[in-house]
């Protein structure tokens, strides 16, 4: 098969290797789309990942094409998503069913093979069979949208609540999808980049609801929009100290601020603001991954996001910008990591 492959940070080769063989409880996928996430690229370009060579990607869809040993054989054939955290199911978060906060976790294309490839072997419990309404490129966005859903679903959100959302790259917008599927009337939505304000007015968002952070202080802007009274909740979702900051500052007296950003450097709060926590009385909630519990736990928020595609009330390949071949990976990590094109989801298909 062909498949890129990572033998270290910087060196990434698009080679042959053999089909891997499906283990115990383990089936074999035909990868039908993979989806390059924010993580990728530092993993690929610059830090390495966790083993070496390894073929990165772990948001993708597929058809089960072999079973190994011990798995269910009534699902060859089948079109499943794939949950890219192998839980070890012994530590306290996993018997809690608590699996996205596993401490002994593996992960496909950071720990072990991933999607970049045109074969991939997976666990049996990793895989959600797709109903259908879900496509094969919306299913390789299951991943993102459920890490939006699981932020969104982790605060108790009000369809009278005013929200923000700080930094609409590929989670920032499924949040304003989700927050608006979900029935939130009033939503502020914050970026910089022209295309943002075109997506996010193209999800409903009012154009006069989209604050451009290219054009002043953002949270001044967003203190007029609601009358000095700042938003209910407020979701950071870029991951560095000045946009922690600005939205800790959007918050109203008793909000609830949900850190969604994966940190890009250290963080650190001016006294003022550490006050503003103190004697606002601010809700500070971390998010991580997005919970699954195997094909039939139907509470989860994979099935959630699953369910609202398949209805037709989310359609997330609306942010796919642009469509490469397997091959195409390079080009498109070049995209992301310099900006030389406007992107939002960009999307391969071996």
């Amino acid at each position: 098969m062909k498949a890129q492959v990572l033998y270290g940070p910087g060196d990434l080769r698009y080679e042959e290797r053999p089909v891997p063989e499906p283990g115990e409880h383990e089936l074999l996928i035909r990868v039908s789309s993979v989806g390059i996430c924010g993580s990728d690229v530092p993993r690929i370009l610059r830090t390495g990942a966790h083993i070496h060579p390894l073929i990165p990607g772990h948001e993708f869809s597929g058809v089960v094409v072999e079973c190994g040993r011990g798995s269910d054989s009534s699902l060859a054939g089948k079109r499943v998503g794939v949950f890219p955290l192998i839980p070890c199911r012994s530590c306290e978060a996993c018997r809690k069913k608590s699996y996205e906060m596993c401490r002994h976790y593996d992960y496909l294309g950071s720990r072990c093979d991933g999607g970049f490839a045109e074969y991939v072997r997976v666990p049996q419990w990793q895989l959600l069979p797709l109903p259908e309404g879900i496509s094969d490129e919306a299913a390789a966005m299951l991943e993102p949208l459920a890490v939006a859903a699981h932020a969104m679903r982790r605060t108790e959100i009000l369809p009278e609540d005013t929200v923000a959302v700080t930094g609409l790259g590929t989670i920032g917008q499924m949040l304003v999808m989700l927050l608006k599927d979900a029935g939130v009337k009033k939503i502020f939505a914050v970026g910089n980049k022209d295309f943002q304000k075109e997506t996010v007015t193209g999800s409903g968002i009012p154009e006069e609801d989209f604050i451009d952070s290219r054009e002043g202080d953002a949270v001044k802007r967003l203190r007029e929009l609601t009358e000095g009274r700042g938003c209910d909740v407020c979701f950071e979702c870029v991951g560095r100290n000045e946009t922690v900051k600005s939205t800790l500052d959007m918050a109203a007296i008793a909000g609830r601020v949900v850190l969604v950003g994966n940190p890009a450097s250290d963080m650190g709060l001016e006294r003022d603001l550490y006050w503003k926590i103190l004697r606002s009385q601010l809700k500070l909630c971390g998010t991580w991954n997005s919970s699954f519990g195997g094909a039939g736990d139907e509470g989860d928020d994979w099935h959630y996001v699953a369910e609202r595609i398949a209805s037709g009330k989310i359609v997330p390949e609306r942010l796919i910008t642009h469509r490469f071949g397997l091959e195409g990976l390079p080009q498109g990590l070049h995209i992301m990591d310099g900006k030389t094109e406007d992107y939002i989801k960009i999307m391969l298909k071996p």
